[in-house]
């Protein structure tokens, strides 16, 4: 039985692997061959389709795409935006926390993306390693699905927990303060990773070589005041 059990988990670390290489497509592909292989070759039989999973990411795909062409969208970028921008210092820690409601309101990580150039502009301008926030931002977008009440991630919890009593109360209570104290803890240990970039001589390097754009608004970068003045008269 165990030599079974380790041959059935390697065959889904197997179609991960192919799926993760192949990206896209590829990946629904080599996860259905994996099923394939672990139905015929092991025997358990495959269960009934998940029809209620399947209507929930139909009406939050379909809600999204609604939300998009009304122009809902851009209107959550901007107040999401702003919410950042009033704090650029504790970015680290706004940043995650925004994202996190960000796509718990929403359901879906999609919505996510458009805030990443916001929170990469905002540290860089700053002088805040910049895969700090969007490190962390990126993983509390995610823990955000798993909170969501409109998520198809909840809705295959619901199906899972519900023949055992679990309902959807309990499990939006469980996961809620769960993903929101890890991203929060999480944040707080990524603001002391890695150099800010006044400090750190790669970055200074690469910025006084002209390899990368300085920042905008130049705050919190000391070494941005000694670049030479550009010649011509004095303002």
């Amino acid at each position: 039985m165990t030599v079974k059990l380790l041959l059935e988990f390697a065959v889904v670390i197997a179609a991960i692997l192919m799926g993760s290489r192949y990206g896209g497509v590829g990946l629904g592909l080599w996860g259905g061959a994996g099923v394939l292989v672990l139905s015929y070759g092991f025997g358990p039989p495959p269960t009934a389709p998940p029809i209620d999973v399947m209507l929930v990411i139909l009406a939050v795909i379909m809600a999204t795409s609604v939300m998009e062409a009304a122009g809902g969208i851009d209107w959550l970028v901007r107040v999401a935006e702003g919410l950042i921008r009033r704090n650029p210092k504790q970015i680290t820690i706004v940043a995650p926390v925004v994202s996190w409601l960000f796509t718990l309101g929403a359901g879906t990580g999609h919505v996510f993306y458009p805030l990443l150039p916001v929170i990469h502009e905002v540290a860089h301008e700053n002088g805040i390693r910049p895969e700090r926030p969007i490190a962390v931002s990126t993983i509390a977008s995610q823990q955000a699905i798993t909170a969501s009440p409109v998520s198809a991630a909840t809705a295959a919890m619901i199906a899972l927990f519900e023949p055992a009593g679990i309902k959807l109360g309990t499990i939006i209570a469980i996961a809620i303060p769960a993903t929101l104290i890890g991203v929060i803890v999480a944040a707080l240990v990524q603001t002391r990773i890695g150099k800010d970039l006044k400090d750190d001589p790669e970055y200074q390097r690469r910025l006084k070589a002209g390899e990368i754009e300085p920042p905008r608004g130049g705050k919190g970068l000391r070494t941005r005041r000694s670049f030479p003045r550009p010649p011509g008269p004095a303002p």
